[in-house]
């Protein structure tokens, strides 16, 4: 016992004298009076307020617990446990008997008794007493009050401190004078209730005022008896501070059930929340699962189709609708998957934390399925490029050799032209010895001419097959050209012999010649097949694609115009052959003589092809010096995309084993970890300008029909997919890097705790794949400290912890699994039988709860979404509209359609 201020403070456990200290505040002065009455009182009411429940109430403390009988059933009502049976006699040791049974009940509870005694009781000792009933109003009523491990007294201050702080012109300080106002009552009751009190009303001026509102509206609506004379708390300098707490403690207890019930409601409303923000990250998942998905069913068949019109123009624009999809249609479905993939992965993780079953998406909706489906995407985006590179080059080829086709032929008709016709003539039957001699002459010419050309038409034929193979789509027209040739050259053939078989019969008559006439048409006809083929080979087209292959071209050109000079000397020669006819019919004037009866050729047409020939070939040398320069420019594209190639794949491959070192855990603390991480984002995003420029140099070397590069190992297509697998890596490993935090910042682990877990793990990730087999979990656990035994019982239980960390029984443990197994063994979550407690609690302990009650106690929103989910109660006795809270909380941790 102390002064504090001139206020008496006292811890008032219930073992100390209450005699002792009513005869030392006695001797110090400090005993005011008027206490016993307000004690008296109080104490009166307090016993009153627990002996009506039995049907009975006293008037006079000191006279009425004489006997012992209403003190033992007032024990027996505040304890609910049964006392021995009372001695029913009215002699004076009955009556002492009777007292020493509550008394010794007392001490059984703990209380040590110290000065008071049966006898005092029954002789109606009024201090005796009032100290025996405060010592179980301490037991009873005071001693279960607890707030942060204080006394019952400090704990009962620091409550009424704590309820009564927002409230103006209340400060309690003590059981003494911080009541004398009334406010405080009033306070404690509006913070519980404000629809019983208007504080604003209330003044600090009208204390008995304030009193009398909170002790009728305590005794009305609260059934806390009235204990406290307002007129005693006025007139008393310093109230007694015992009957003040035993009134304050009745407050106490009126209003512990509600800070139970928003307890529960608080720790409902934390478990609903997740569960809804669980379902909304299940249902987004769904949405962009389907999308992806749906994209790519509509994508497969076009990246399948291989339908084309077979010309070239078509194929080119189905190049460009490809690179269109390249650039602008996939990109936004990339990222897509990628934020799918980190939606997936958080909301694991938030179930794992939130002691929920892990997410099963619906069938067909898996990550695998849709990895599954992305990988078939770019296998199918793969072949259609290669197939379009490979029609292009068959459809280049097909128009090459339908224009040589076309050339070839118009070359053979123009000279078929009036043969037929010249085979069929009776011209030799009107003509003289000479003239017959050069008609046979002229129709061996011819037949020599037949068999020259016989190669050409055996080449159309050939062109024409190879159109056929190669699926030509104007195949039909090169078919119906090649076979009117055909048809013509088996009619020349059988014209020729059936011409040469007259002219020998009538050779036997006429056997003049003119030799110089058939020397020309000898020498001629070759030259002019000769001059032909030259011509035709100078404007021959080709096609080539190193610049290997027109060096080839070139050496071949060059070679031919070193036999020029051959050439210019039979031209000469067979000029001087006409040039000596011409002379001779001058010298005899031989009538006819300059008609060539051997040959249809004449001296200016072998002129005129010589001069053409003479004209095409430097025209071949510039045609031959532009393609030169053209595949000089597809070598520079080339080399130039090589370079630009050696240096991003190299600088890809780098990146990726950064971020998978970075994954691993091996280079400083999360935060650090997630910190380089979004630097590594950083620069990869800001090197993409490297790969659109390496797009731009791609799109000029499929432009310039480039189809192979000796320069660089890397395609544009292992760029592109390398590109994206590096930003689904570090999307990936940045979600995860952000899971761990969550995990480590939720459970309470340490850093240090998660670097010996990740180092634990790295060690026994010996290819570091990020995962472990179930022998390296085990080395692993055991490492870490978890024991785990030979025996048959250690390997049921390592199968119970592989049932926990591989559910879906993959073969392998991911760091993530493995770190929340960890953390688990350690921590503590909400359970569903927490949850249940807390509805039991709102519920009023009954086996139901109404939607009055959820509304009342919860949220709208919280209330509403347990209302819609709730099963009906069946349970016998239950009104109709009674839901069922078990179920519900055991739904919330279970395996449902929740």
């Amino acid at each position: 016992m102390m002064m504090d201020n001139g206020v008496i403070t006292n811890n008032y456990e219930y073992g100390d004298g209450y005699m002792e200290q009513e005869e030392e505040w006695e001797r110090e002065g400090l005993l005011d009076p008027a206490w016993e009455k307000q004690q008296k009182k109080t104490f009166t009411a307090w016993c009153n307020s627990h002996l009506r429940k039995a049907g009975t109430g006293i008037e006079n403390i000191d006279e009425d617990f004489r006997n012992g009988l209403k003190l033992m059933l007032l024990l027996e009502v505040i304890s609910g446990e049964t006392l021995p049976k009372p001695d029913r006699g009215k002699m004076r040791f009955h009556k002492i008997a009777n007292v020493n049974k509550a008394l010794d009940f007392i001490a059984s509870k703990g209380v040590k008794l110290v000065s008071i005694g049966a006898e005092e009781i029954v002789d109606g000792n009024l201090k005796m007493t009032l100290g025996m009933i405060w010592t179980i109003i301490l037991r009873f009523a005071i001693q279960d009050i607890s707030v942060e491990e204080m006394t019952a007294k400090e704990g009962l201050l620091l409550w009424c401190q704590r309820k009564t702080a927002p409230y103006k012109n209340v400060n309690v300080q003590n059981f003494h004078l911080s009541f004398k106002d009334g406010l405080a009552f009033c306070a404690l009751i509006h913070r519980h209730r404000p629809d019983l009190i208007d504080y604003s009303k209330l003044s600090k001026d009208n204390p008995l005022e304030n009193l009398n509102t909170a002790f009728d509206v305590a005794e009305k609506y609260l059934d806390i008896p009235r204990m406290l004379d307002p007129d005693d708390l006025q007139n008393t300098a310093m109230p007694d501070e015992r009957a003040v707490m035993t009134y304050v403690s009745s407050y106490y207890h009126c209003f512990s059930g509600a800070q139970k019930a928003e307890t529960a409601a608080n720790r409902i409303c934390k478990v609903l929340k997740v569960n809804q923000e669980n379902e909304r990250l299940m249902e987004e998942y769904e949405r962009l699962a389907s999308d992806l998905l749906d994209w790519i069913r509509r994508t497969m068949p076009w990246l399948n189709s291989r339908q084309t019109d077979n010309s070239l123009a078509g194929c080119q624009k189905k190049l460009e609708d490809y690179r269109t999809y390249r650039r602008k249609h996939k990109p936004p479905r990339v990222e897509q998957k990628a934020k799918l993939e980190t939606n997936f992965n958080t909301l694991q993780t938030k179930l794992r934390l939130s002691n929920r079953p892990a997410y099963m998406p619906t069938e067909g909706k898996m990550v695998s399925d849709i990895s599954q489906a992305w990988k078939g995407l770019e296998i199918a985006e793969k072949a259609f490029e290669e197939w379009l590179l490979s029609e292009m080059m068959r459809l280049e080829r097909l128009e090459y050799l339908a224009q040589k086709f076309k050339h070839k032929a118009d070359i053979h008709e123009d000279w078929t032209r009036g043969k037929e016709e010249m085979l069929q003539s009776q011209d030799f039957r009107q003509c003289k010895l000479n003239d017959i001699k050069a008609l046979k002459k002229k129709h061996e010419a011819f037949e020599s001419d037949l068999a020259a050309h016989q190669d050409r038409v055996e080449q159309i034929a050939a062109i024409a097959q190879e159109l056929n193979t190669l699926e030509y789509h104007e195949v039909g027209a090169v078919n119906a050209r090649c076979q009117r040739i055909c048809a013509q050259w088996d009619r020349l053939g059988a014209l020729t012999q059936r011409r040469r078989q007259a002219l020998d019969d009538a050779a036997r008559v006429l056997e003049q010649v003119d030799l110089l006439h058939l020397e020309f048409a000898k020498r001629a006809a070759p030259f002019n097949n000769w001059l032909d083929g030259t011509r035709e080979d100078l404007v021959d087209m080709f096609i080539v694609h190193t610049i290997e292959e027109i060096s080839g071209l070139m050496d071949a050109h060059a070679r031919f115009k070193a036999t020029l000079g051959e050439a210019d000397k039979e031209y000469q020669a067979i000029v001087n052959l006409v040039h000596q006819v011409e002379s001779i019919v001058k010298q005899h004037q031989i009538p006819g003589g300059l008609e060539n009866p051997y040959t249809t050729l004449t001296a200016h047409e072998l002129n005129r092809k010589w001069s053409d020939v003479r004209q095409l070939v430097p025209q071949r040398d510039g045609t031959l010096a532009a393609e030169l320069r053209k595949q000089q420019n597809n070598e520079a594209l080339r080399r130039q995309f090589a370079e630009k190639a050696n240096a991003v794949g190299p600088w890809i491959e780098r990146q990726m084993d950064a971020v998978t070192a970075i994954g691993m855990g091996l280079q400083g603390s999360l935060e650090d970890q997630l910190h380089r991480l979004k630097e590594y984002e950083a620069g990869v995003y800001a090197y993409k300008p490297h790969i659109e420029e390496l797009e731009r140099i791609h799109q000029a070397v499929q432009e310039g029909m480039i189809f192979e590069n000796r320069y660089s190992q890397y395609t544009m297509e292992t760029l592109r997919v390398g590109w994206e697998q590096l930003l689904t890596s570090i999307n990936r490993t940045i979600n995860e890097v952000e899971n761990q935090i969550l995990t480590r910042d939720s459970k309470g682990i340490t850093q240090e705790q998660l670097t010996e877990f990740r180092s634990s793990f790295n060690h026994f990730d010996k290819n570091r794949t990020g995962r472990l087999a179930p022998e390296e979990l085990k080395s692993c656990l055991v490492s870490v400290g978890y024991s785990i035994g030979k025996d048959r019982q250690g390997e049921l239980d390592f199968q119970r912890i592989l049932a926990v960390v591989d559910p879906n029984n993959t073969g392998y443990v991911s760091f993530d699994a493995f770190l929340d197994f960890m953390t688990r063994e350690s921590t503590d979550t909400d359970t569903a039988e927490q949850v249940i407690d807390s509805f039991r609690i709102l519920a009023g302990d009954k086996p139901y709860i109404t939607a009055e009650e959820l509304r009342r106690e919860l949220p709208p929103d919280q209330a509403e979404y347990c209302v819609a989910r709730m099963p009906p109660y069946r349970g016998p006795g239950a009104p109709p509209a009674a839901l069922d809270y078990m179920a519900f909380s055991t739904a919330l941790y279970g395996e449902t359609d929740l």
